[in-house]
């Protein structure tokens, strides 16, 4: 008998999206699936469509504290073996999850899977492939190289280390993620099993600061410290939301210069302090930029 299992759709206002990703859930023809669409009110067109869709889906649409609140409810309401969580603008790609319970049937003994997926435009063309990487956790506390609806696990799994964090707004997922690490190896099939779509409105691409700054936050908690290279990624973020260009040698070093000067302001912030590799990084970003604006004022 096949293993059971249960997909979650967090949704809110995603009218324009959800029935594409309802049908490429529906269209998975696999047995022992359930489907639930935690909706949290929205106001848009999304319950009309969720009525239509009778008794082959399971929905709720009512007031949340959120998506990783949400998706704790819908994961709570379920009961299928595996789990997977599917947000309402993204899509199961044909066969995702055949490959992902042929996975778990084959390896009893892992927990946790994910595969290949790709960034997707609001027509469901592909931008370009989701950067993904075999597993290695000490590599994932500074590369989120997962996708997020690639992944799914075994609900015993959400026993030991509890459901999503609902304090989250952006990252939840990443912190499922690392917790879920800390604690069994993730395996990886090397097949496209997701969609996500990227649109200027996408929560995670409309707001690159805060969730950079939520990030850092979470993974002091988490981890006890915030890697570099996050740090970087985070001064990265505030800087261009200045609206700084670097299209002349000039423009760029007053770019890095305060680039330098935001990244020395988060190590402060988040690392009480500066490591060796990030001032070895800094300098090698303004001694570049110096060398390139005095070989252009010598022209």
């Amino acid at each position: 008998m096949s293993l059971s299992i249960s997909v979650v759709t967090p949704s809110y206002n995603q009218g324009r999206f959800i029935e594409r990703t309802i049908k490429s859930v529906l269209e998975q023809n696999v047995p022992s699936m359930e489907y639930m669409v935690v909706d949290g009110a929205s106001t848009d067109e999304t319950v009309k469509i969720l009525k239509r869709y009778g008794d082959r889906i399971q929905w709720v649409s009512e007031k949340d504290n959120g998506q990783a609140d949400a998706i704790n409810k819908g994961i709570r309401a379920t009961e299928g073996e595996i789990v997977g969580y599917l947000n309402s603008d993204d899509i199961y790609y044909p066969g995702a999850l055949s490959h992902v319970i042929a996975f778990f049937e084959e390896y009893p003994e892992m927990d946790v899977v994910y595969g290949d997926a790709d960034h997707i435009d609001l027509d469901d063309i592909v931008i370009e492939p989701y950067y993904t990487e075999d597993w290695n956790y000490e590599r994932f506390k500074e590369v989120c190289f997962i996708c997020q609806p690639s992944v799914f696990f075994r609900r015993r799994l959400a026993k030991v280390v509890g459901l999503f964090d609902s304090s989250l707004r952006y990252c939840m997922d990443y912190e499922y993620w690392l917790r879920l690490g800390a604690v069994t190896p993730f395996g990886r099939l090397t097949k496209k099993l997701a969609g996500s779509r990227m649109y200027e409105e996408n929560k995670t691409l409309g707001s690159r600061v805060p969730v950079h700054r939520e990030m850092n936050n979470m993974l002091k908690k988490r981890l006890g410290e915030v890697p570099d290279r996050w740090i970087f990624n985070y001064a990265h973020a505030v800087v261009d939301q200045m609206g700084r260009t670097r299209e002349t040698p000039s423009e760029n070093l007053k770019y890095i210069l305060l680039l330098a000067g935001v990244s020395i302001a988060s190590f402060v912030r988040w690392q009480h302090g500066l490591s060796a590799n990030a001032v070895a990084t800094m300098s090698k970003w303004i001694g570049s930029s110096l060398k390139t604006a005095a070989g252009m004022n010598r022209l």
